[in-house]
């Protein structure tokens, strides 16, 4: 009996990004009496079905995203003879749809470091349970990363996450929902010798795939204190602490290396912590700024984020720190306007971003726009439909067949949005947007780097996933195809296999770390250097 762990996708592009980091934790989750699982990540390539025989066990991880070209994969897999366990957070929400649509014979709901490996031995015996139950596991229980199994000159990042949950609780998002909003964190011992693994293979650029790298915010312990709640106090202190630490050992890694996360705007009111991101070498992060005016933010639970001018001076605090900033934003909120567009685009120019994303309005299961959007759609024959599905199940219609918004707009209808969202990328890519910004990098080397990745960025993100038809869809993948394997190759660097883990620090060496003693005056985009 072999396992096989697979993260479907429609599109293979042949070099990926980012190391999809679940493949790996599964299969560091595996035990050791099933042998290595094989591996098929199909963002670079389809899996072949000849590969799967009867008596194996298939692993499917799906999102909303990737679920129906999972339930495929699935169907086939049982096709073959083999067991199909489904899990991931479509799977979590939509425990039965794997069963019915994808020909499920078990499903993992939750975190699977620990459920995995039970539902496997159970497929041994011939007798899964129909669901196995993952829950919200203590971050010690976190499984390691198989990387040993990594394909090589695959990726152009590797991954590795720090923490899981988010104290937030945005409408559009769900991880605060199936995650928790207690944040977890894994030692810090961990974290590093992931790192170093990765590095000792040639991986010097490293997303920390966390859902919120900054899970405790000066204003939430202000809050318990005016509460005058101690034990709370304590509690959010000591989270703090712990981020502390991590970085100041991620300080001690190669000078090479270079680290993104994600992380929320009020880390820009927090220099302590920015001081300690910049000498972490965490060089970048993605911060979800979702809606520039006050009453977007509110539509969308993200009234703590600023807007207009404040919008502008706390992003450009990122970049004072040395930390570059790729802006979310969201279009599509029904307090958005024609000039809204413009006024993003605006804003993400002068606010220096080095990189945006401007994504439609989408109602993603689990979260509040989702419940709020399915509610109205009504019931039952009263629900609209497209190719025999309902729309409140629009994962399941072909991609070139899926509506681009499905939240009516009060003032312009979807093509309209459609074409206004598109026209922003365009302008924030245009070649001279992208040169002027391309001034941060210290070199001209850099400088045609920072173009090269930033035409190749625009083409994975926005034109396959605004693109209306399948012609269109299939000439942006194919442009990306293109630009991928070269773009890779910026960011290879030469192994270290001798690498050691650096020791922990002293609290006695913690401390000043802890406070902020960094300089904060060099903001070169050092990434390509």
């Amino acid at each position: 009996m072999r396992v096989h762990l697979v993260n479907p996708s429609d599109t293979a592009f042949g070099t990926a990004v980012i190391t999809p980091r679940w493949l790996y934790v599964l299969a560091g989750a595996t035990p050791r009496s099933f042998g290595d699982p094989i591996i098929c990540d199909e963002t670079l390539q389809h899996l072949d079905p000849e590969s799967v025989q009867p008596g194996d066990v298939v692993g499917i991880g799906i999102h909303t995203g990737n679920a129906l070209r999972g339930y495929t994969v699935g169907r086939m897999a049982r096709e073959r003879g083999a067991w199909v366990i489904f899990g991931g957070i479509q799977a979590t929400l939509y425990s039965e749809e794997a069963f019915e649509r994808g020909a499920a014979h078990a499903v993992v709901k939750g975190d699977g470091d620990v459920a995995w490996g039970q539902a496997l031995n159970d497929c041994a015996q011939g007798a899964p349970r129909h669901i196995y139950e993952g829950g919200r596991i203590d971050a010690e229980q976190f499984a390691a990363a198989r990387w040993d199994l990594l394909p090589q000159d695959s990726y152009m990042w590797a991954s590795v996450q720090t923490v899981r949950g988010c104290p937030k609780h945005c409408s559009f998002c769900s991880v605060w929902r199936t995650d928790g909003q207690k944040p977890r964190q894994r030692p810090s011992d961990a974290v590093i010798r992931e790192i170093v693994e990765l590095r000792r293979r040639g991986f010097r650029f490293i997303a920390l795939a966390d859902d919120n790298f900054y899970p405790v915010s000066l204003t939430d312990i202000e809050l318990a204190q005016r509460q005058n709640n101690q034990h709370r106090v304590e509690e959010l202190k000591s989270i703090r602490a712990e981020r502390f630490e991590l970085m100041s050992r991620l300080a001690d890694l190669p000078k090479d290396m270079i680290f993104f996360t994600q992380i929320t705007m009020e880390a820009a009111e927090d220099p302590q912590f920015l001081n300690a991101m910049r000498t972490a070498k965490i060089k970048g992060a993605l911060v979800g700024v979702e809606a520039v005016t006050p009453e977007g933010l509110k539509a969308v639970y993200k009234d703590f984020n600023c807007s207009g001018e404040d919008l502008v001076k706390r992003l450009q605090k990122f970049a004072d720190h040395g930390i570059h900033i790729l802006g979310s934003f969201i279009f599509g909120l029904p307090t958005d306007r024609e000039d809204t567009f413009e006024a993003t685009f605006d804003l993400a120019r002068r606010a220096g971003l080095t990189f945006a994303q401007f994504v439609m309005l989408t109602p993603f299961p689990g979260t509040v726009d989702f419940e709020r959007w399915e509610k109205a759609q009504g019931e039952g024959d009263a629900i609209p439909k497209v190719e025999g599905v309902p729309l409140t199940r629009y994962w399941l219609i072909p991609a070139d067949k899926r509506p681009k918004m499905f939240m009516p707009h009060p003032t312009m209808t979807s093509e309209d949005l459609r074409q206004r969202t598109q026209g922003v990328w365009d302008n924030f890519y245009s070649l001279s947007a992208i040169w002027k910004r391309s001034n941060c990098t210290p070199n001209l080397k850099a400088r045609l780097a920072f173009m090269f990745i930033s035409k190749l960025y625009r083409q994975m993100y926005a034109s396959t996933g605004i693109a209306t038809d399948s012609a269109r869809r299939s000439n942006a993948t194919q442009w990306a195809r293109m630009l991928a394997k070269p773009c890779r190759k910026l960011f290879q660097a030469k192994p270290m296999p001798e690498l050691q883990v650096p020791q922990s620090r002293s609290s006695a060496i913690a401390e000043p770390f802890m406070a902020g003693a960094a300089p904060a005056n060099d903001a070169n985009f050092t990434i390509l250097n």
